[in-house]
């Protein structure tokens, strides 16, 4: 259990924490859940980081790495759909895509098979994680109630209906676009993948 993989545990642990607290709904409880969250988004860049320079490089590493970023990201969307600010569909598009890729990478690694990571993937995490601290910096500001009344308007025009939800389906449609094409650009690896 090298340092990396105990960063990826601690990951994992303090997701619960998050949602949890944020569900909570007190605003004091809120505004911890966003540092929560904080933490645990840099144990993903802190053990990427370690195990890169140190060669800390494990077989558990490398399934529940990125597992555990999915399970963070999952969750925090799933947050929103419970207080109400985002479509469950979509985001059960965003969750089921993502895992299902995820399970396949890992599942290659495991057979020795190597599958690049695309360009429009990458843009497409950016988006999400992008996307979700947009999310967290915004509704836990609102939690502090001076703020909320000094800058009430700002945060109807930043927080609006149709902004986040069209937001939100372009984010999921571009989600889906590039699971598909993920699917199609691999499918002769996918295919050899399954015979061995």
């Amino acid at each position: 259990m090298v340092l990396p993989n105990q960063l990826t545990v601690l990951r994992i642990i303090l997701t619960p924490v998050f949602l949890v607290l944020f569900l909570m709904g007190d605003p004091l409880m809120v505004q911890l859940s966003s540092v929560v969250f904080v933490i645990a988004a840099i144990t993903d860049w802190y053990d990427g980081w370690l195990a890169r320079k140190f060669n800390y490089i494990t077989e558990w590493g490398k399934f529940m790495d990125p597992l555990a970023d999915k399970i963070l990201t999952s969750t925090a969307f799933f947050a929103f759909v419970f207080v109400g600010i985002l479509p469950m569909w979509m985001v059960l598009i965003i969750v089921i895509r993502d895992i299902l890729i995820t399970l396949l990478r890992i599942f290659a690694d495991h057979k020795k098979i190597s599958f690049a990571t695309s360009r429009s993937a990458q843009v497409k995490t950016f988006l999400q994680m992008f996307f979700l601290y947009y999310l967290l910096v915004i509704y836990t500001l609102n939690t502090f109630e001076n703020l909320h009344t000094r800058y009430y308007n700002i945060y109807e025009l930043l927080f609006g209906k149709n902004l986040i939800y069209y937001s939100m389906l372009f984010i999921t449609l571009f989600t889906f676009i590039t699971g598909i094409t993920y699917l199609v650009n691999n499918r002769l690896l996918i295919k050899q993948l399954f015979k061995k």
